[in-house]
């Protein structure tokens, strides 16, 4: 169960911390392309979502690896979850309920990692 959670968590938090460092640090011109979604939220709610991902992705694998509450992977691996929820109300609301296929595979891992973070 914990290499299994360890493949779970690496996938997820390289993908949340790329994602997320992309909203923080460009700016809305250049996320524009990627995610159209941008140009109908404020920017200063782009860089929150990126820097709750980027605290994410530390969450599902630093306290794992140092031992210091552990069960702060599971909680962070439903906030993810969570956050991925509201992203494909955000893309349903928006009429592109072709573009909620990423959110779904992403419930489905962070959902994953909730469940295998209770194996400790």
């Amino acid at each position: 169960m914990d290499i299994a959670y360890w493949i779970v968590a690496g996938l997820l938090g390289a993908f949340y911390l790329y994602a997320g460092g992309k909203k923080t640090v460009q700016s809305k011109e250049r996320l524009a392309p990627m995610m159209g979604w941008v140009d109908t939220v404020p920017m200063g709610a782009v860089r929150a979502i990126g820097a709750v991902e980027i605290l994410g992705a530390a969450g599902l694998v630093l306290p794992p690896l140092t031992g210091t509450a552990p069960g702060l992977a599971m909680a962070a691996a439903i906030g993810l979850a969570v956050l991925q929820v509201l992203a494909a109300g955000l893309h349903l609301s928006r009429g592109e309920a072709r573009d909620t296929g990423l959110n779904a595979a992403l419930i489905v891992l962070a959902g994953a990692a909730a469940w295998l973070a209770t194996t400790w």
